[in-house]
Formats: structure tokens, C-alpha cells, sequence
């Protein structure tokens, strides 16, 4: 666990983390460990790494908020809790969390000739999370895009992992692209991605940027 002005975050693996303060707000989890509940979950979009519905049932009560894209509304379809489908460029606010979605999409990673991951028009998102006011930024799965530049947070999380998302040396520019004080980068141990991929991230920003590596509980 790292701890940032009074929030806990911890790694809980590949692109899930979660947001202890006033709130315990969870992200993708997926194949997660831990007993805790809670209170908002953010889905960045469909996949089976990042909807995963085993962890939501795990992580969530009756009274527990989901919030995710449109993308999401298939797979989200037999929970009773309540949900709240977000486009990117929105903001909203769930009691005392804001939550903002941007846009998560690829440029260059494709599965076929011409067809990327993650297109633009699916419309699935990262968030800016503001809690007990620290705002945090989990990119989801992105290449480096020019809505980057609006994110102004205090911890930002950012893949490095490559093949569905950014390689660490793309991260790095996505690292100085987006205001942030801390960078944490994500989507490895998992899938694809390793703790090399994390290490190389942290050595190209070197000193001009504190890069928080978490290690995984």
C-alpha cells in the first residue's frame, strides 16, 4: 500500500487499483484479492481483464455505484446496483467523488491490418477520480492521445506494458503530456506487461518526474 495525502492506494494487479479515503473506490478489478467492500466501482471498459464480474460481485454490496461506458451495458446487465453509463468528456459527481471520464483508445496497436484494440468511436474511457480532494488519473487502455493534455491530476496511473496499450517508452511521453505529480505505471503482472516494463518507465523519466512503482497485494 502507498499512501497519498491521507488516501491509501493499493495495486491489486494488472490495471485494478483501489482508492481508500471517505470512499473506497475500486478500478477494474480483476482477479483481485482482498475482503473489503466498495463503495463506487469504475470500469474502464468491456474486456474480460477489465469487466470482470466475479470481482464486482466480490468488491460490491447492494448499495455499492458502478459507473462505466456505454460499451459496458451487456456485461453489467444482471447487476442490481446502481449504474450510471458515462461518455467520455463527462463529469459527474456520486456523493463526495467526482469522477470525469477521457477518452481511452488506440492509435498504433492493431489486431488486424486497419482495425486497432481499442477504437476511438467504442467510446470507452479512462477516469480522473477527484477524492477527499487528491485527483487521480487511470488511463485504461490507451496509446498516447492528445486528450491527455487536459488532465491536470495529482497521481496519474499509465500502461507500459505494450501490444494493447502504450510501450513504457510511449508512456514516457504520455507521463510529460499529462500535469501530474506522480507517475504509477500499470497493465503488467498480467497478461502482458512485466516488472521490467515498469523499471524501464522509471528509468527514461529519470529525475524529472517521482515514479511510484506499487508492488501488487
Amino acid at each position: 500500500m502507498w499512501t497519498y495525502k491521507g488516501v491509501n492506494v493499493r495495486w491489486l494487479g494488472h490495471d485494478s487499483f483501489l482508492l481508500q479515503g471517505s470512499k473506497s473506490v475500486l478500478i477494474d478489478p480483476f482477479k483481485s484479492k482482498g475482503d473489503f467492500k466498495a463503495d463506487l466501482i469504475l470500469i474502464s471498459h468491456e474486456h474480460s481483464d477489465h469487466l470482470s464480474p466475479d470481482d464486482i460481485k466480490r468488491f460490491s454490496t447492494a448499495t455499492t455505484k458502478i459507473v462505466a461506458p456505454k460499451v459496458c451495458q451487456e456485461g453489467l446487465k444482471d447487476f442490481k446496483q446502481e449504474k450510471t453509463f458515462i461518455a467520455p468528456g463527462s463529469k459527474i459527481t456520486i456523493g463526495e467523488v467526482v469522477v470525469e471520464a477521457v477518452p481511452a483508445y488506440n492509435t498504433n496497436k492493431f489486431r488486424s491490418p486497419g482495425h486497432v484494440f481499442h477504437p476511438k468511436e467504442d467510446g470507452r474511457v479512462g477516469y480522473v477520480v477527484t477524492l477527499d480532494g487528491v485527483r487521480f488519473y487511470h488511463a485504461g487502455d490507451t496509446d498516447v492521445i492528445p486528450e491527455m493534455s487536459s488532465v491536470n491530476v495529482d497521481v496519474a496511473f499509465l500502461p507500459v506494458s505494450g501490444t494493447y496499450v502504450m510501450t513504457a517508452d510511449e508512456a514516457v511521453e504520455a507521463a510529460k503530456l499529462v500535469k501530474t505529480k506522480v507517475a504509477i505505471p500499470m497493465h503488467i503482472s498480467r497478461i502482458v506487461g512485466s516488472r521490467a516494463d515498469a523499471e524501464r518507465f522509471k528509468e527514461l523519466l529519470g529525475s524529472t518526474m517521482t515514479v511510484e512503482i506499487l508492488e501488487q497485494e
